[in-house]
């Protein structure tokens, strides 16, 4: 603010000097043609004056009235010498002006400072008696020089020109004194809300003192709108304040409906995960009732068979036809029991190490390829019930560090997708193709089914969304995957689709799943 009130003083006080300097240097300008004139008047004056009176007294040769006449010349300050000198150019008479300023007779070969005025003497006849009448007209008897200072108009330029600084110097002195009276008058209320908006600005609002407005004038309505301003800011600040206290209740209402929501989705995520291994015990189940039925059969056959021969043995009418159609039922049921055995068996040993790894989460290492089959033969029942089939591409078994279970929980909720979205009207094929990169499989899941469609592409990981929740269908089997394989096993998936030419899923895994918490 003193650096302002500074600039405007400095401000003002450079346009009054420039101005009045302007107009000194005009009047100056004026002054100095106005004194050349008179100079030159002056000249002219003393040079007329001289080129009447002179000749007559030097024609005469009275030195006496030409003393005179140079003297009464010399009175002006502005003429400093006058030498005359006859038509032979001897010294007739002359004068000069000392230092004390005294006018002195000028001696003979006296020498002067300055460029003389030359005037030539010339008498014209037409006074005095008839002899110089009788001598004729214009005869030149001599001549004067007049030595002229200019030094009275540099003494008055110099003078006008110091007169005029002090004017300007007093002028600038009152202008100085008259602005920083007036700008106090200015600047003061302005310190006033300068300060007053520091205050604002540091320290609580409502501790903010109110500037009293002491005069009704401009800056009286400035100090009282401040108020009115400081008055709404209270009042802005209190309804922010309170949002603040809402906002904060809110978000405190918000988190705890999230953790909610996150327990009610964890509930939601084990439900399914329970519900895909029922699903898997009951397809099982299913599955393992034919090869036991079978078994049973068979069973019940080579004991009947069995207690036919037993009593026909008994009875000593034991015939070779009988022995030979005993051991062909025996044969045939043996062949049928154990060819159901051995699948019943292999059912329920992939049966038992899927359910045993989906429900453990046991870390452990295993082939891939071999592994998948055990996947894949569990999922048989599904497959069968749906008229599906998958294929398992993968040139050599690639070994792996991790999570079986969460692997399985993977293929069947990708497997089951396939089943209710891709082919709802049943059939349809699947391959599962695995390539080794380094320390990386990708493993592509492709179906020829239906296909995803555009507008659904953005949301198909997202939880909850399915577009059959009226058929039994939660919309976590995607995510559930989509969580495995970037938390559990450290990997990314990508999905593309054309609608009528299936989906693929592209699972990108490391060899060596990240330890618990690296993830």
């Amino acid at each position: 603010m003193y650096t302002l009130r500074l600039r405007l003083i400095t401000l003002f006080i450079a346009i009054v000097t420039l101005t009045l300097g302007l107009f000194g240097a005009y009047s100056q300008y004026q002054l100095a043609r106005t004194l050349e004139a008179q100079f030159a008047q002056l000249q002219h004056g003393v040079l007329t004056r001289l080129q009447i009176n002179l000749p007559e007294a030097l024609w005469y040769l009275d030195d006496a009235i030409a003393n005179s006449i140079i003297e009464s010349e010399m009175l002006t300050e502005q003429v400093v010498a006058i030498r005359v000198v006859d038509h032979y150019g001897k010294l007739f008479s002359g004068k000069f002006r000392s230092k004390d300023n005294k006018i002195l007779a000028l001696a003979a070969g006296s020498k002067l400072e300055g460029r003389p005025v030359g005037l030539a003497l010339v008498y014209s006849g037409d006074k005095g008696p008839g002899a110089l009448k009788a001598r004729g007209a214009d005869t030149a008897v001599g001549q004067a020089d007049i030595y002229f200072s200019r030094d009275h108009i540099a003494v008055t330029l110099r003078a006008e020109l110091l007169r005029r600084v002090a004017e300007i110097l007093m002028l600038d002195a009152v202008l100085v004194l008259a602005l920083t009276l007036s700008l106090r008058t200015v600047f003061r209320p302005l310190a006033q809300l300068r300060d007053a908006l520091f205050e604002l600005a540091s320290q609580n609002t409502e501790e903010a003192r109110q500037l009293p407005m002491l005069k009704k004038n401009e800056f009286g309505e400035v100090i009282q709108g401040f108020n009115l301003i400081q008055g709404k800011l209270k009042q802005v600040l209190e309804k922010q304040r309170q949002a603040q206290q809402e906002a904060q209740q809110a978000s405190a209402q918000t988190r705890l409906a999230y953790e909610e929501l996150q327990k009610t989705q964890d509930i939601l995520l084990q439900s399914e995960k329970l519900a895909s291994l029922g699903g898997l015990v009951a397809g099982v189940a299913h599955e393992i009732n034919t090869p036991v039925g079978i078994t049973l059969t068979c069973a019940s056959v080579l004991q009947d068979a069995t207690d036919k021969l037993r009593l026909a043995l008994g009875q000593g009418g034991l015939r070779k036809s009988d022995m030979l159609a005993y051991i062909d039922t025996a044969s045939e049921s043996a062949r049928l029991i154990t060819a159901n055995a051995e699948r019943a068996a292999h059912l329920i040993n992939s049966f038992k190490q899927i359910a045993a790894d989906q429900s453990s989460e046991v870390r452990r290492s295993y082939g891939l390829k071999t592994y998948l089959g055990e996947i894949i033969a569990s999922l048989g029942p599904k497959l069968k019930r749906a008229g599906a089939t998958i294929a398992v591409e993968c040139e050599q078994e690639i070994q792996m560090d991790g999570y079986p279970g969460a692997l399985a929980q993977i293929i069947t909720n990708l497997t089951i997708n396939s089943l209710t979205h891709a082919f709802p009207e049943g059939g349809g094929h699947i391959t599962i193709d695995i390539q080794a990169r380094g320390q990386r499989v990708s493993l592509r899941f492709q179906d020829d089914g239906c296909g995803i469609p555009a507008e659904n592409m953005p949301h198909i990981f997202e939880p909850f969304f399915t577009t059959r929740r009226g058929q039994g269908c939660t919309g976590l089997g995607l995510n559930i995957v989509y969580n495995i394989i970037t938390k559990q096993f450290g990997g990314s998936i990508s999905v593309a689709s054309e609608p009528g030419k299936g989906a693929c899923f592209t699972l990108d895994l490391p060899c060596v799943a990240p330890q618990p918490g690296t993830g």
